[in-house]
């Protein structure tokens, strides 16, 4: 048993039987190599990382390998979903020595944590064109003790490059031409033939498709539509999307979305169900509600914790070390062996399932995706389509059942604050959009969680959220921006959907702990509070790239946007303004990274829309404002919150009502459900 076997990490606890004598990022450790005069071997994985299982069992569990390293570096393992601070900083260096990053990530640090030498995964043996791993140490070692002037010298240059990297901020002029810029960057990197952007690897950017919305919104531009629903359609039909069990993977390691990295994260599920619960209120389109319904199904059966509120962090990819996601693929007899002949043959023509598969590893197995659609499969097998519907629906059924009693990838339980913010504000838009009162009441049960277990009276919300009386094996991380920001803006959608002004509290109070101690003097907010720090965690970053979350200063510049509108103070949209003029120099260049950062500058220059509901005896009126797709809209409850730039407007109406103002000017007060419908569609609307 090394030092992990307290760790509250599921990944760390994973490596507690290792015959490596394991620390946790601590200060401990580094003084451990401060008065050994060791070098520092940094291990940074994650739970659902295929290839971090793979160096764990080839290196790691290795006994003659774990000897070598326990007698000359000592050992540090990170998880970096528990700690996406000191990952970021250290993906940033072994991205500058060698060129790329990921996970699992190998980084060589003095024992005052610089990095002098670092990769990625390095197999026992050399292959792949990789150094074997034993090498590189003995290599490393030799280095660090023949030539420690150099080290010591390239490691402090390589810490000052780093720190120029952090800070992301460069002061600009907020302009329309910043967001025409960005769009025509976008569509640049659009791929027209398989929609998403870029090539391969290729990840979902939902941000960058929900801007995208409401840009064809407000122009109307046809092609903005079109490169949405390419995106979004491919996605939806792709291998990338569990067509059986709902929810999607990581990324596709192809540019037809159809193999995909297998792991499932809750952040980019989160992002993904908002953006299509706004396509399909937008557009309609059923297949948009389909992806957002499985999502939801998925969560509910695999993620949450339904007794007490709370999304888990992931599902992994594989059960073992040679499996390449065998539970969610299907060798043709697998498949056909639990289907009847007709379901059989419509199965096979709707997820393409043959002899020949897509995996690489093993070719028999498929990866389900929608080669054909419902109407092509009634033509080729001379059948009505809604009999191929239900055709369709009960080989599904089977199948799910079937892969349910395969073993399952596992499901790391903990409860982050940032991306349980993130899935309870998407939970909630599933209730408006989707008619879905228990998505609603889980979402404000996780959030109740959020606020009893992570709340810090006086500091702010901890990135993990466990009950006081738990403490012990909780790692000393810094309180972190993102978790602020995204608590902060599901306080808020809180407050839009229940009234209830404990949420506004909430959101104000994290305001004033982003506003007091995350700002970085000269504009926009460090992603840490208080400077100092072990090793590279004394440098702060400032970041503003979607990566792949979306950038925590762009989503505090839309908290405090809506804060605005919900309030009218003017300090909050000051506040707005001063974060996004601190990037406004850099994003212009950044395309689909920089779109969460567009949304809220956009947000700033064409202003909120405010929507002050007064139903009677139903909630008809505030459905309607809540699931009707309008970008950029605040929905608040007649009188609530007194403070509110519109009480004077309403103050002489009586209920029912729905009053919707964009910028200086108000629609007329709709009195029923389709009246609001038609103003939010097209009240101050240029596209």
């Amino acid at each position: 048993m090394n030092r992990l076997g307290g760790a509250a990490s599921a990944y760390l606890r994973s490596a507690t039987h290792q015959p490596v004598d394991w620390h946790p990022w601590s200060e401990d450790a580094f003084a451990a190599a401060r008065a050994e005069d060791r070098p520092i071997l940094l291990d940074i994985g994650a739970t659902w990382c295929h290839w971090c299982h793979v160096m764990d069992g080839e290196s790691y569990e290795d006994p003659a390998l774990a000897e070598y390293l326990n007698a000359h570096f000592v050992c540090v393992k990170v998880d970096r979903d528990e700690r996406p601070d000191v990952d970021a900083r250290y993906q940033r260096a072994v991205q500058a020595l060698a060129g790329q990053g990921g996970w699992p990530l190998t980084a060589f640090l003095t024992s005052e944590g610089d990095v002098f030498y670092g990769g990625t995964y390095f197999p026992p043996n050399g292959k792949f064109g990789r150094p074997g791993f034993r090498a590189v140490l003995e290599g490393v070692l030799d280095a660090y003790r023949s030539q420690r002037p150099q080290v010591l010298e390239s490691a402090t240059q390589l810490r000052s490059h780093v720190a120029g990297m952090l800070t992301e901020g460069q002061p600009g002029e907020i302009t329309p031409a910043l967001l025409d810029a960005a769009t025509e960057q976008m569509a640049r990197a659009f791929d027209f033939r398989h929609g998403g952007f870029g090539t391969t690897p290729k990840f979902p950017h939902p941000s960058a498709v929900d801007f995208l919305l409401a840009r064809w919104w407000d122009t109307g531009e046809a092609w903005l539509r079109d490169v949405v629903e390419r995106t979004l359609t491919a996605m939806a039909r792709g291998g990338v999307h569990d067509q059986l069990g709902g929810g999607f993977h990581r990324y596709a390691t192809d540019e037809r979305w159809i193999v995909p990295h297998f792991e499932k994260m809750a952040y980019d599920n989160a992002e993904l169900l908002k953006v299509y619960l706004h396509a399909h209120a937008a557009f309609g389109t059923p297949l948009y509600r389909e992806a957002a319904e499985g999502i939801v199904r998925w969560n509910l059966a695999v993620m949450c914790d339904l007794e007490r509120g709370g999304f888990a962090a992931s599902q992994d990819a594989d059960v073992g070390l040679d499996d390449d996601g065998n539970y969610f693929t299907w060798t043709l007899e697998e498949a056909q062996a639990v289907l009847s002949g007709e379901e059989w043959e419509a199965a096979r023509l709707r997820w393409d399932i043959g002899a020949a598969g897509e995996m690489h590893h093993d070719p028999q197995r498929n990866v389900l995706f929608v080669a054909t659609t419902e109407a092509e499969i009634a033509q080729a097998l001379a059948i009505p389509e809604m009999k191929v519907a239900r055709l369709l629906a009960s080989a599904a059924d089977k199948l799910r059942a079937a892969r349910a009693l395969r073993p399952t990838p596992a499901v790391d339980r903990s409860l982050y604050t940032n991306w349980n913010a993130m899935m309870a504000e998407a939970f909630l838009e599933a209730s408006s959009v989707l008619g879905r009162d228990d998505c609603r009441a889980f979402a404000l049960t996780t959030l109740e969680r959020l606020c009893a277990d992570a709340w810090r009276p006086g500091e702010g919300m901890a990135h993990r959220g466990v009950p006081p009386s738990t403490e012990s094996g909780v790692t000393d991380a810094p309180l972190m921006l993102d978790d602020q920001v995204q608590a902060a803006s599901a306080a808020l959608a809180a407050f839009e959907h229940t009234g209830d002004e404990r949420w506004l509290r909430r959101a104000l109070d994290l305001a004033t702990v982003i506003s007091t101690a995350f700002r970085d003097p000269v504009g926009g907010f460090f992603d840490i509070a208080g400077p100092g720090g072990t090793g590279f965690l004394s440098q702060r970053a400032k970041p503003i790239q979607d990566n792949p979350t979306p950038a925590p200063n762009a989503v505090s510049a839309l908290v405090f946007l809506r804060l605005h509108a919900v309030t009218g103070d003017e300090a909050h949209r000051a506040e707005a303004e001063a974060t996004l003029r601190a990037f406004a120099g850099r994003t212009a260049s950044l395309g689909v990274f920089a779109a969460t950062y567009c949304r809220a500058l956009d947000a700033l220059i064409r202003g909120m829309s405010t929507i002050v509901v007064a139903d009677t005896t139903t909630t008809e009126l505030t459905s309607t404002a809540l699931s009707t797709y309008r970008p950029r809209k605040v929905v608040l409850r007649h009188g609530y919150p007194a403070s509110s730039p519109l009480s004077p407007l309403t103050s002489s109406l009586s209920p029912p009502y729905a009053l919707l103002c964009s910028g200086t000017s108000c629609a007329p007060p709709a009195r029923t459900p389709p009246d609001l419908r038609t103003a939010m569609e097209s009240f101050a609307r240029t596209g």
